[in-house]
């Protein structure tokens, strides 16, 4: 079986999981003091769902956001229009703050910036980012692009934050990039790997 979804927790409900033989590695990279990391093969008609999965992503500026934006010419520009939302959870070491919220300043509407994937990330050593993020039939010239990204952060003050975020990209011409970029400073060091899921 390629997913899992049968609504008895609240994890389980609305959502999937791949299973490890219908997830297909296509490529990954590493960062190194990089201004960006950029997809630009691999996405196309081969596969209905494509995953990035975030691995230990260390930042070189503190309080920045690890953020994404899409390309239909092979990545020469990014800046498809997006909606989208944008829901977080918190909680911090010391046991004294806890939250849970949706974010109007981290959705999008109608718009061709970058969508962000987590907030104020510190810079400390052991502070990173991980997670992952779907790409739903990137090469359909009928739909809108959806997208779901889950990814777990080190706030600068020493919190946890877990960020949720969902929309499309309002095109129906086909995706074929995908770059991440932090909204200040570079990426320091981590992986980004990019599988493709198999239809079930």
């Amino acid at each position: 079986m390629a997913f899992i979804s049968n609504g008895t927790t609240i994890l389980d409900a609305g959502a999937f999981q791949a299973s490890l033989g219908s997830m297909v590695l296509l490529s990954e990279q590493t960062a190194s003091a990089s201004a960006s990391i950029s997809f630009t093969t691999g996405i196309d008609s081969t596969y209905p769902i494509y995953k990035f999965e975030f691995i230990n992503i260390h930042q070189a500026t503190d309080i920045a956001n690890l953020s994404f934006q899409g390309s239909t010419n092979g990545g020469s520009s990014y800046g498809v229009t997006i909606t989208s939302t944008f829901f977080y959870t918190s909680h911090n070491e010391s046991d004294t703050s806890t939250q849970f919220v949706y974010w109007t300043a981290r959705d999008l509407a109608q718009s061709t910036s970058f969508q962000p994937l987590g907030h104020d990330a510190g810079n400390d050593n052991d502070q990173n980012y991980a997670g992952s993020l779907y790409l739903f039939n990137p090469s359909s010239t009928t739909f809108v692009k959806h997208f779901m990204g889950d990814v777990q952060s080190t706030m600068r003050s020493d919190f946890s934050f877990r960020a949720f975020t969902g929309g499309y990209f309002n095109t129906t011409t086909a995706i074929d990039a995908i770059q991440f970029k932090m909204n200040s400073g570079n990426i320091d060091s981590g992986t980004i790997k990019l599988y493709g899921i198999k239809d079930s």
